[in-house]
């Protein structure tokens, strides 16, 4: 598989994205430093940070961006190759949030919910999911994607379900009135474009989610965005709820990028309304292709209510947030056997793109045997108070 070029990953109307990114660089002080794209080529922008958090607290943010004033790196085709080395040689990319809190909302698409409540009642097992989509089917009945979350007709549907043994904690947060926030990974642990990501290796039953995610700052103002993969561990999650923390944060399992596009008047909240997220899975060692989309036009909970709901007099973000905005795809295509639905393979490349964002590129590995997370908050103001 070849690397991917600029063309392949950058916003299709680059010229008029504002992009912010993080890139690694070596030299007498290595470490994390703020990047734009301006003309083709990578200009360091820390000095108007120094974190990618204090930078999007900026009133001045897009008039910085657009100036472009610091040392030029290298050329953008010339960080993405570096990216996607085996072996990253710097400048390359890093996830674009440092010391942000990593949010994210689950079930937010009806497809979603349905594909939620089998994991609950496989307990795990993909084995009876077929079996299990089509009863529940069967049983609800209706279009939950014409439900609104919380309204009349919603806490109706719940009545009867309950009525029938079929309500399920994830029809709950479906179109019950409270989304379901949780934290998908801590502040400088998610990686970036062209790094690996990480399965628990005691999961068989896993797959990607591909994803919007909103860059908030601290006072609950969406400055941008960017894409997403919160790595999924069906069975796990699926043994029980309680184990969503083990399920989702692990060694490189968040990934985030390439860049974060700031809003601005050509890409905006109505932009992020009308995307549709693609997703291509390529596998290393069984020629597998899956390839789908998800439509954010068929999300249940406006972003910005979801962004409410993180936020408020009832929860604050010193530091801002990355809101994961949850996906309606759930691949079901059997892979390894009848039955059995799509499960990950050690090496498979997974590409999440949308044309206004360019795409996230990731191959995927275990997380006990990729390099461990080491680069956290203390190391981050060692490196601060050094430059």
């Amino acid at each position: 598989m070849k690397p991917l070029s600029s063309t392949d990953t950058l916003p299709e109307d680059l010229g008029n994205a504002l992009l912010v990114g993080r890139v690694w660089l070596e030299g007498s002080h290595p470490g994390p430093a703020l990047v734009t794209v301006n003309n083709g080529q990578v200009i360091d922008i820390t000095a108007f940070g120094p974190t990618m958090a204090d930078l999007l607290e900026r009133d001045d943010l897009q008039d910085v961006v657009q100036r472009a004033e610091g040392p030029h790196l290298c050329s953008v085709e010339a960080l993405l190759e570096n990216s996607q080395l085996s072996q990253p040689q710097a400048p390359y990319l890093l996830a674009p949030c440092d010391v942000q809190a990593v949010k994210a909302c689950g079930v937010t698409f009806a497809v979603s919910l349905l594909e939620r409540v089998i994991e609950e009642q496989a307990g795990g097992d993909p084995a009876r999911a077929v079996d299990l989509r089509n009863d529940l089917q069967s049983l609800i009945g209706t279009d939950l994607s014409k439900i609104a979350p919380g309204s009349e007709e919603a806490m109706s549907l719940k009545k009867a379900l309950q009525a029938r043994g079929g309500w399920s904690q994830y029809m709950e947060v479906g179109i019950g009135p409270d989304a379901e926030v949780f934290t998908k990974s801590q502040p400088l642990s998610s990686v970036g474009f062209g790094t690996p990501v990480g399965l628990h290796p005691s999961s068989q039953w896993n797959n990607p989610e591909p994803e919007i995610v909103l860059a908030v700052d601290s006072h609950g103002k969406v400055r941008g965005a960017t894409l997403g993969n919160d790595v999924n561990l069906r069975d796990v999650e699926g043994r029980s709820a309680l184990l969503l923390g083990k399920a989702k944060d692990n060694n490189a399992s968040c990934s985030l990028g390439p860049f974060i596009r700031l809003f601005d008047d050509h890409f905006d909240i109505d932009s992020v309304r009308n995307c549709q997220v693609s997703l291509r899975i390529e596998g290393e060692d069984d020629d597998f292709l899956l390839q789908g989309e998800s439509d954010m036009r068929e999300i249940s909970r406006d972003p910005l209510d979801l962004v409410s709901q993180t936020i408020g007099a009832h929860h604050q973000y010193p530091d801002g947030f990355m809101l994961f905005l949850g996906t309606m795809f759930s691949p079901i295509q059997d892979r390894d056997g009848q039955g059995q639905g799509f499960t990950h393979h050690l090496g498979d490349r997974v590409t999440i793109a949308t044309p206004a964002l360019g795409a996230l590129v990731n191959r995927v590995g275990r997380s006990d045997q990729l390099p461990p997370w080491t680069y956290g908050i203390r190391e981050l103001m060692r490196h601060l108070a050094r430059r």
